[in-house]
């Protein structure tokens, strides 16, 4: 009797068993099943994991390996470099006559997969990809003429009409006795950094498939309720947080919505549910448009989509980026999301807002530099919606803010973080501060300073810019270099 040759599948951001179509399909040929993970930062040139993502990656590809292990499969193999070789390396050395994945969207993984998948083909071998990263393939949804949509509104509308959304994929992963090959161990990757500065994330974040569903029942169950009356107020736990379960394909999309929409369902004649309910399936489309934009236009992470923007005078300081980047910038409501930031990853999306109009308003600096920060910095630093996000705030992107929205630092601290909860959280040296002087500590009386602690210029900075001044500022430059008011 023949041995029947191995099947190889490729994880990538998919790092879960649940709800794995190509793992599915993988599994559904009875034969043996090789998993492998490559770290290809060869083919992914500027946009290689930053520092934060890294870390994650490390803590999921553990925790992957575990439930593989448990679950009865063949090892999973780590190996490190140019993906189109370490596949081709793998194929021979195993005589895998399938290899199986599912979906990457970058462009340059776009572009090395087809590679990959033409020379497979060409060899023999069979190739096929699978999607499990998004609700809807971005060729998918498409206008009446055709074309992609550059609009959220009437993109999630076709989304929702078009509906289908397939039901998550089961089936039993099978056991394929004694390891075939073995790979690099998880250290030689080189995830983790040499200086220990992630104590913040690892006591923020469960990493790992596990870690997702839990925070996913935890959500459903606890802050779905009130979710589009909590999801603005930073120092409350109202939002998901699945972005980055959901970046590394710790749990699918597919999951979430249909979990999501039978809390809707068994919530029955509560119209106020499902209306919290319909406001968190809304982000998740929010997401599928951040790719959709992405694939069709894939210079959006590089270049702003709006072609009025391309002389922008931006500045060029990196005294005043460095601020900014520390959480220095004298403004508490913005230094607080960007301590949050440094020390768990992770930034609540109202202050993603502000510290990203303070950015490319009130300091004028290019959003191409907070996207390279973000990028370095967030554990959910997906390309597609990194992009969209800067892009959106900056006023350059599709469907983009107007670029006469300028959000006051001060009065959206006020209204969003009312008792200072969330700016004590991570700007401690101002937590004696009263309510009412902690989001502007310049106009609190010397004596109110003095009995906090507080010495601006020393133990906390003056504001590195005057709101009102910097506003009329960016009006200005926005104007003269003559924007497109319909860009928003």
């Amino acid at each position: 009797m023949t041995k029947s040759k191995p099947v190889i599948f490729w994880f990538r951001n998919d790092l879960r068993l649940a709800d794995n179509p190509a793992l599915a399909a993988a599994c559904d040929t009875g034969q043996p099943v090789i998993p492998v993970y490559i770290h290809d930062d060869v083919n992914a040139g500027i946009w290689k994991n930053g520092g934060a993502t890294n870390w994650w990656l490390h803590q999921s590809l553990t925790s992957l390996a575990a439930s593989i292990g448990a679950a009865g499969l063949h090892p999973l193999v780590f190996c490190k470099g140019d993906a189109k070789a370490e596949i081709a390396r793998l194929v021979k050395e195993t005589g895998a006559d399938h290899v199986f994945w599912n979906r990457c969207y970058e462009p340059w993984a776009i572009a090395r997969d087809t590679q990959i998948k033409e020379s497979l083909k060409s060899g023999g071998v069979d190739a096929q990809s699978f999607s499990a990263f998004l609700l809807f393939e971005p060729w998918e949804i498409q206008n009446k003429t055709g074309q992609p949509y550059k609009v959220f509104t009437p993109y999630s509308r076709a989304c929702l009409e078009r509906g289908g959304i397939r039901p998550p994929v089961s089936g039993k992963l099978k056991s394929d006795g004694k390891p075939i090959i073995t790979g690099l161990p998880l250290e030689k990757l080189g995830l983790m950094p040499d200086i220990k500065w992630y104590d913040g994330m690892a006591e923020t974040w469960t990493p790992g498939e596990t870690g997702a569903k839990k925070r996913l029942k935890k959500f459903i169950t606890g802050c779905l309720d009130e979710y589009k009356a909590q999801r603005d107020f930073p120092a409350v736990d109202g939002g998901s947080r699945m972005s980055p379960y959901l970046h590394f394909g710790e749990i699918s999309p597919h999951i979430i919505w249909h979990d999501v929409s039978k809390a809707i369902a068994e919530a029955g004649h509560d119209n106020a549910f499902a209306n919290h309910g319909q406001g968190y399936l809304r982000q998740l489309l929010w997401r599928e448009f951040s790719w959709h934009l992405l694939y069709h236009f894939p210079e959006f992470p590089e270049k702003a989509w709006n072609p009025r923007f391309a002389g922008f005078k931006w500045k060029k300081n990196k005294k005043l980026l460095n601020h900014w980047q520390k959480g220095q910038t004298g403004y508490p409501i913005i230094d607080a999301g960007m301590r949050e930031l440094w020390q768990t990853g992770w930034m609540h999306n109202r202050v993603r807002m502000l510290v990203g109009s303070f950015l490319v308003k009130n300091l004028l600096l290019d959003w191409r530099d907070g996207e390279d920060w973000f990028w370095d910095t967030l554990v959910d630093a997906d390309l597609g919606n990194n992009a969209q996000g800067w892009q959106w705030i900056a006023g350059c992107g599709a469907d983009a803010a107007p670029y006469f929205r300028i959000f006051n630092p001060i009065l959206q601290s006020r209204k969003f973080d009312a008792e200072g909860d969330y700016i004590r959280r991570y700007v401690p040296e101002l937590s004696k501060l009263p309510d009412e002087f902690i989001h502007a500590p310049w106009e609190a009386p010397a004596m109110e300073l003095h009995r906090a602690g507080i010495t601006l210029g020393k133990t906390y900075p003056h504001p590195i810019v005057d709101h009102a001044e910097a506003r009329d500022l960016a009006l200005k430059a926005y104007h003269d270099s003559k924007p497109d008011d319909d860009a928003a």
